[in-house]
């Protein structure tokens, strides 16, 4: 008799993504000629728990090492002792090495944004120090189907209705994080938790209404279902997928069209600009303006919406301040995009 079907689920989703990282590997052991070591981010909740156990049984069949982090944010009392706990719990699944990282989270962004940043920065340096090939995280379509209407909320475009990536970056590593249950929904990875009596811990921050995401997983989401049918939460991670993609061959379109709206001193043409289709010329000038200086987690639609009026609303307007001290301003038929 073969495992529970929430089990294998979990396994076969981590076991595809451990094939895909071997694939990435050019070779697959590291300068030691040990096998690969991938980690597994572990908040001690039912989703990555759910992740750290598919990740330990399926691990060593393909010949590679499972580790665990765990990252303590500091933000309720006893935070440390709940991080060695999950440490414990990773250890009992035989993943080696395991550790918790402590992080001091700002105010940058709001509580959720400050917190998310501190806890990659984390996973990026014991990534960096432990020697991993990739770090596995545990977002579910369920999370999938939150981003996206985050996304729609922020009205921020397309790329941002393409919610998470199954496979991002870290610092120096493009195929750094990978999210193997973005096809599964958060009843299995709980219901695998419950059939292999895993323990779990559901985070307080999860269900406390002063969090945006918290308020949309109670009660923005079960409205939606009641309104619309069970279905919607598949359809937004649908959403996301086609949304990707779309947005993936926008970036690229503007990738190319932006060599050719260049003169050859490498200044932005203006009519040139003005030819290109709207969500292709709003890219080239969002890459424009980054590669100037200005933090793309601090531009917003409405910072490339002033600069695209220099192009489509021409009235002899002054210079756009942007974040990162960059300023945009036309010039004889010019965009000029400079940090002051």
């Amino acid at each position: 008799m073969g495992p529970h079907p929430a089990v294998a689920a979990i396994r076969l989703a981590v076991r595809r993504v451990l094939h895909d990282i071997l694939t990435d590997l050019n070779d697959p052991t590291d300068r030691d000629g040990a096998a690969p070591l991938v980690l597994v981010a572990c908040s001690g909740g039912a989703d990555s728990m759910a992740l750290a156990s598919a990740l330990s049984f399926e691990a060593p069949k393909l010949g590679v090492r499972a580790g665990g982090v765990t990252v303590d944010h500091g933000l309720q009392v006893g935070s440390d002792l709940r991080a060695a706990e999950v440490v414990s719990r990773m250890t009992a699944l035989r993943l080696d090495p395991v550790e918790s990282v402590a992080v001091r989270v700002g105010r940058d962004g709001g509580p959720e944004a400050a917190a998310r940043d501190a806890r990659y920065a984390a996973l990026d340096e014991a990534a960096d120090r432990l020697g991993a090939v990739a770090v596995l995280l545990g977002h579910t379509r369920d999370d999938q189907a939150e981003t996206v209407l985050l996304g729609l909320a922020r009205g921020s475009g397309i790329r941002s209705l393409s919610g998470m990536a199954e496979v991002s970056g870290g610092t120096g590593r493009s195929h750094r994080y990978r999210r193997p249950f973005l096809h599964i929904d958060r009843q299995t990875a709980r219901k695998a938790c419950m059939v292999q009596s895993l323990p779990v811990w559901d985070d307080p921050h999860n269900a406390d209404p002063a969090y945006t995401r918290s308020r949309l997983r109670h009660e923005g989401l079960p409205a939606l279902e009641k309104a619309l049918g069970k279905g919607v939460v598949e359809a937004l991670a649908r959403t996301a997928q086609l949304s990707r993609d779309d947005a993936d061959a926008l970036d690229a379109w503007a990738a190319d069209a932006e060599t050719r709206v260049r003169d050859e001193d490498g200044r932005l043409e203006c009519a040139k600009l003005y030819a290109l289709p709207p969500a292709v010329r709003r890219r080239v000038l969002r890459r424009a303006v980054v590669a100037a200086g200005s933090p793309a987690g601090s531009l917003f639609a409405r910072h490339i919406e002033e600069v695209d009026r220099l192009i489509t609303g021409w009235r002899g307007q002054g210079a756009i301040n942007l974040p990162g001290r960059v300023e945009a301003q036309r010039q004889g038929g010019r965009l000029v995009i400079r940090q002051g």
